[in-house]
């Protein structure tokens, strides 16, 4: 748990990790490392070059940590710090940072099936998970698989989800039932890009440097699926989980900037139809986050039955206190609350569950087992089939009665901590070599996706009626610095992403993905080994939405790619 919880000890922090950096200046063309440290700490909230003062402060002044060092991405919000929630932020650290147990308060909780036992395993050092070579449920491996059926063949990126597993499907179960999908069974297996599709070659034509391109192919064998039915004619994708350090920020960015940013984009862009209507030039009926779990209200107050979605890649989420990490908190573990009182589960899985001889043996041999019923094999297996079944309620049900897992204080606990997690400030923007690469970045384009900057409103922030009443660190009339317009655009790459839409993931603080999680990984999954790849990727096919931008970096010097490259290291 980082401790670094005032400016002070956070600006004491950064100088400490400054004065004993030790990095050449030189950022190697292809990533592979942190940005050099320069001695910046006395240009931080200066007017340097073609920076402004405030870019030193992405998440603004409520919103930044001085901190730089290993485990920042761990740190506070001044506003939380200012607003007197430091033990509530530490308490909630704990949710994120323990595995989740069977029985052990008030960490117990461990759903019958689950994705993971902890958060963190997903968001190692708080950051964007990690590429992995097989699918093995643990610490770093941010992978959720994304399994459905394809809609024009078995090379296409679009089409419903299976409904046999949940949409982010189980690969862990507790015993005696055995998970949704065997992880045993499936298979990563990386590609190698041997040819562009756009016809760039894989040599950059100035500096005479190459580059290599990988991407995923996953399978799954049918044998993996303990479901009933199992599930026939799918394919499957990864998708990676992102950084996550200042989520309370995007949440305070006003529906209204939001709007005005996709009509500007749908003057020039082809837009997701599910999130705006060209032709009204309004948002489409589906942009609207509705599915609440309890009807909530804004914090001052005022009811409100729908808010802009702005989170996950297939923008899926709106409000931080609904969704992402309130969401996960159940859905991952399986962690049942108050407001969320049923299982995450499929009722294919539970039927399966519910028919093997060998789950509804070890519970006839258990009578202290909340499935064991009257002890029959038929008794049993109704209450297996009935408790793990997605439409019961756990708390009221005729088979048994759960408490909840994570009380109503814990979950407030663990909103203060997610919506109080800080940026840490920018780095090195007194170096000519990163203004260098920031004005490179904007004549190329870059900035018309990776929007610079967003002023946040008044941050009445939407609340579920569970932690009514209960404050939140808030952050009004901030500047903030993400680099994303929080639009979804098409990259076209090789195994493109399920839905073909992606949300522009935000850039700020991913220059310290390194020293806080171990590795660089970008792209939705993690095909990206450092910068270079990742904006290579953009211009794999010339019907990318960002080919334009890409090619003009292709054809830059390779002084002046290092110099775009050492630019997104320091925001």
């Amino acid at each position: 748990m980082n401790l670094n919880k005032t400016r002070n000890i956070q600006l004491l922090a950064g100088c400490i990790c400054l004065s004993m950096a030790a990095c050449s200046d030189d950022a190697p063309s292809t990533g592979g490392g942190q940005t050099g440290a320069v001695d910046d700490v006395s240009y931080i909230g200066k007017a340097v070059g073609n920076f402004s003062a405030d870019e030193w402060y992405p998440g603004g002044e409520l919103g930044t940590t001085l901190n730089v060092s290993e485990g920042c991405y761990e740190d506070e919000t001044p506003a939380t710090t200012n607003m007197g929630l430091t033990d509530q932020f530490n308490r909630g650290e704990m949710f994120f940072e323990r595995n989740v147990t069977i029985d052990t308060p008030p960490f117990n909780g461990l759903g019958p099936a689950s994705v993971r036992k902890s958060c963190i395993d997903c968001h190692p050092g708080y950051g964007h998970g990690k590429r992995q070579d097989s699918y093995k449920a643990g610490f770093g491996n941010g992978y959720l698989l994304v399994i459905y059926h394809p809609d024009d063949g078995a090379n296409s990126n679009d089409g419903p989800y299976i409904s046999e597993v949940t949409g982010m499907p189980q690969t862990q179960a507790v015993s005696p039932f055995l998970p949704p999908v065997d992880e045993d069974k499936i298979t990563i297996t990386w590609k190698n890009v041997t040819a562009m599709e756009s016809g760039l070659s894989m040599t950059f034509p100035n500096g005479g440097d190459s580059y290599e391109l990988i991407y995923p192919e996953v399978t799954i064998d049918p044998s993996a699926f303990n479901t009933y039915p199992v599930p026939t004619n799918y394919a499957v994708r990864l998708e990676s989980t992102i950084g996550i350090i200042g989520t309370g920020l995007i949440d305070a960015i006003p529906d209204d900037s939001l709007k005005k940013q996709y009509e500007l984009t749908a003057r020039y862009s082809e837009v997701n139809p599910a999130m705006w209507d060209k032709e009204a030039n309004d948002w489409a009926s589906t942009a609207y986050y509705t599915n609440w779990t309890s009807p909530g209200a804004l914090a001052d107050g005022t009811a409100v039955t729908g808010k802009i979605k702005r989170y996950t890649y297939a923008l899926t989420r709106a409000s931080l206190q609904d969704g992402a990490g309130a969401n996960a908190m159940w859905n991952i573990p399986n962690v049942s609350r108050p407001d969320r009182p049923k299982l995450y589960t499929t009722q294919a899985w539970a039927d399966a569950m519910s028919m093997n001889a060998d789950v509804i043996s070890a519970i006839k041999r258990d009578p202290t087992s909340p499935y064991y019923a009257d002890g029959t094999d038929e008794g049993i297996a109704d209450a297996v089939k009935n408790l793990l079944s997605p439409n019961t309620n756990q708390f009221d049900n005729k088979w048994h009665n759960f408490t909840p897992d994570m009380s109503t204080d814990n979950f407030y606990a663990f909103m203060v901590w997610h919506r109080g997690l800080s940026i840490p400030r920018a780095r090195n923007l007194n170096d000519p070599d990163v203004q260098r690469g920031k004005k490179l970045f904007m004549e190329m384009g870059c900035a018309t996706c990776h929007r610079p900057s967003w002023t946040t409103g008044d941050d009445n922030y939407w609340t579920p009626d569970v932690i009514k009443g209960r404050p939140l660190p808030k952050y009004p009339k901030q500047k903030i610095y993400p680099y994303s317009d929080f639009v979804q655009h098409k990259l076209y790459m090789a195994n493109d992403i399920h839905g073909s839409w992606c949300r522009t993931t935000p850039l700020w603080g991913r220059g310290l993905s390194l020293i806080n999680t171990g590795a660089e990984d970008r792209l939705h999954d993690c095909r990206a080994r450092n910068e270079v790849e990742a904006i290579m990727w953009h211009c794999y096919s010339k019907k990318s939405q960002a080919y334009d931008s890409a090619y003009k970096f292709y054809n830059l010097p390779k002084a002046d790619r290092d110099a775009v490259v050492k630019f997104l290291r320091s925001i």
